[in-house]
């Protein structure tokens, strides 16, 4: 269970925490984004292990059903990620960000946005989604400790780039691409200038 339910819950045992409000309930739990405040609310509404209190709760609750307005998210958007050699400088400066509807994210809380250049990654699969040029790739920047076969992206001699992570025979780490083209692997070695700054979680396609 994700620690803001675990406390949303645990605040639930003293406060009616449906009739705060996000905004208020956030605060008592040091989320300051009511927004996520309300995504964790209703997965504990959805799992059954929130329950409305009162009839003013039930109330509430049918009022935002009936009438459920979009909500959406301001993802930063960190610059670009070349999808072939690590040629963009990693600066990670904030650009701008992109209003996603909360609907199509796979995740909210950590994450961050960049823009794929290159096209070596066209044969990935991320939820079915390939990664091509042009598309907004979402990082999730809590998870730095990839499995095999994750797509990361990785920081090479300070420059950013998308790959699916791999271990070879001896133990060693290799980059690999996913495309229509061919790429050589890229090995690295312990000593490198290299780190995994977050996985690959979802692909949202570009503007044709």
């Amino acid at each position: 269970m994700h620690n803001i339910q675990e406390k949303i819950l645990e605040l639930s045992k003293s406060k009616d925490v449906l009739e705060l409000g996000y905004r208020p309930l956030g605060r008592l739990i040091d989320v300051d984004k009511p927004q996520l405040v309300k995504h964790h609310v209703q997965q504990l509404l959805k799992n059954g292990l929130l329950r409305p209190k009162s009839r003013k709760d039930i109330q509430y609750l049918l009022s935002t059903s009936s009438n459920k307005q979009p909500t959406f998210v301001e993802i930063p958007m960190l610059g670009a990620a070349n999808c072939g050699p690590a040629s963009i400088v990693a600066e990670e400066q904030l650009e701008k960000s992109i209003r996603v509807s909360e609907s199509i994210l796979k995740k909210l809380g950590n994450i961050f946005a960049l823009l794929a250049v290159g096209d070596s990654m066209n044969q990935a699969k991320v939820n079915h989604e390939s990664i091509e040029d042009g598309d907004y790739v979402i990082i999730d920047s809590d998870q730095k400790s990839p499995a095999v076969g994750d797509y990361i992206l990785s920081i090479i001699d300070n420059c950013a780039n998308i790959k699916k992570y791999m271990r070879t025979k001896d133990g060693g780490i290799a980059l690999l691409s996913e495309s229509t083209e061919k790429y050589p692997p890229i090995y690295i070695h312990e000593d490198d200038d290299f780190i995994v700054n977050g996985k690959v979680i979802q692909v949202i396609k570009g503007v044709k």
